[in-house]
């Protein structure tokens, strides 16, 4: 077996090393384990998952460090990933009495119809390393109340907090092979997907790899799969009257996470002669971001990238920009050669005629110039994703007009392009998700439901149709 290292991207220190593991003989513990939980009464499972929240919150602390280790992230915001783990299970709770609760209907000649949910069986979860512990949390939780059991596979770059995330399940009386956790690189998560014992696979990453699985699954429309991807998502700033709080949504918009997140604004949109003050704004405030390592004080705004491979990828990114006919407003610096720290870039790239419709998943804002607001929503809208959007600035008018033509799932005004309620539906069209939306709306892909019509004895007559038993011969010459 291939041997898996994660290291700090702040210092360069190996943090975690293991053996990459067998999907299958994980999806087969999970499938013998599976019935057993799934009969559990449903009151036993979020009993059980109140246990884990509490678990987590008594090692809020030592998780939070992980998190901020093992990703680089401000040690303040990987304690509030910490809170949002914990917050799932109530949201989860109240979220599978909503959308997969159990009904009785009044059927025709004094049946009745049942309307109740069934867990699907074997689930596998592949996530991501931006936010390792939240993210495959919101498929798992509202999964194991479902009754379903999970074989969780964590990004090849965080599996530190994806094993203690699942170490935290069992502690909390899960059972063990109800939730399996399988450590490995892509070709674990090609075994995992393709397995014949799972029931459906729930993921998030980027398009390129939830492209690849929406193939891989296309001859299996019997198992359920869930995509969460990416986003290219525009910030509309329009007559904005307080210049201040517009570039602080904007800076908090494509900054927050070193710019890892899949709702992280990545173009600003502006009108033509009207931009200039913004942007000036938008570059001193970025300037006097900090950038340091997650424990660092005074705490950072912002910690490194994950890892080189995604430096380099970013700065080659910015470069093809630049090439293209990209004017650099603020650079793309990379402090330290050695290591995964960049400073906030902004680029004008109104002049790049064939301008990548790609995620680049880091600090990088690309700027765009429109002459009025039709075009702003054309370049808005000019993208294959459709995650999120924010429009900054107008009136309620132009708002509705804005919300009523803008392409995305997640549309925000006066407000970021991140941060979305997780007592919401979470989820994107295009290249961005598959139409299974997350958070709220998980419960919807962790159950199916079934339609029963039910009466307490069997009474049933053939009105029209038969022959008349007592006629010799009914049948015309």
């Amino acid at each position: 077996m291939a041997t898996l290292t994660s290291v700090e991207p702040a210092t360069g220190t190996a943090l975690w090393t293991g053996e990459s593991g067998d999907a299958d003989a994980e999806v087969a513990r999970a499938r013998a384990a599976w019935a057993a939980w799934a009969a559990r009464p449903l009151a036993v499972r979020i009993e059980t998952l109140r246990r884990f929240g509490n678990v987590v919150r008594g090692r809020k602390e030592q998780f939070a460090d992980l998190i901020a280790r093992e990703t680089g992230k401000p040690v303040w915001e990987t304690a509030t990933e910490v809170d949002a783990v914990v917050n799932k299970v109530d949201i989860s709770v109240s979220a599978y009495s909503e959308r997969t609760s159990q009904r009785r209907l009044e059927g025709a000649l004094g049946a009745r119809v049942a309307v109740r949910h069934k867990p699907h069986g074997v689930l596998a979860v592949l996530g991501p390393y931006n936010f390792p512990a939240h993210l495959p949390n919101g498929h798992i939780v509202p999964a194991l109340i479902a009754g379903n059991a999970i074989v969780f596979k964590p990004s090849e770059k965080t599996p530190a907090v994806g094993e203690m995330l699942v170490t935290l399940y069992h502690e909390a009386g899960v059972p063990e092979d109800v939730i399996r956790c399988v450590q490995g690189g892509p070709e674990v998560g090609r075994a995992l997907a393709g397995s014949a014992g799972i029931d459906g696979l729930l993921f998030t990453g980027s398009a390129r790899a939830g492209l690849a699985l929406h193939r891989q699954f296309a001859d299996a429309p019997q198992k359920i799969l869930a995509l969460e991807m990416g986003g290219n998502n525009p910030l509309v700033v329009w007559d904005a009257k307080d210049l201040h709080s517009a570039a602080v949504i904007v800076v908090q918009s494509a900054f927050l996470s070193a710019g890892q997140r899949c709702t992280a604004a990545r173009r600003l949109i502006v009108r033509e002669g009207e931009h200039q003050a913004l942007i000036e704004t938008v570059v001193k405030l970025a300037e006097r971001l900090i950038v340091d390592h997650p424990h660092a004080n005074p705490p950072p705004f912002m910690g490194p990238v994950i890892d080189n491979a995604a430096a380099d990828q970013l700065q080659e990114g910015f470069l093809d920009l630049i090439i293209k006919g990209g004017r650099p407003i603020k650079h793309l610096d990379r402090p330290f050669e050695d290591r995964p720290f960049l400073t906030p870039a902004v680029i004008d790239v109104t002049d790049v005629r064939e301008r990548p419709d790609a995620e680049l998943f880091g600090p990088v804002l690309q700027v765009v110039r429109v002459a009025d607001f039709d075009a702003a929503l054309a370049e808005a809208n000019a993208t294959r994703y459709g995650l999120a959007a924010s429009l900054v600035g107008g009136s309620p008018e132009l708002y509705d007009r804005f919300w009523a033509n803008i392409r995305a799932g997640v549309i925000n005004w006066n407000k970021p392009t991140n941060g979305a309620p997780s007592n919401a539906p979470f989820g994107g069209i295009g290249l961005s998700g598959n139409h299974r939306p997350s958070a709220y709306y998980a419960a919807d892909y962790c159950a199916y439901p079934v339609t029963s019509s039910e009466a307490d004895q069997a009474r049933a007559a053939i009105g029209l149709g038969l022959r008349d038993p007592y006629a010799a011969n009914n049948l015309e010459g």
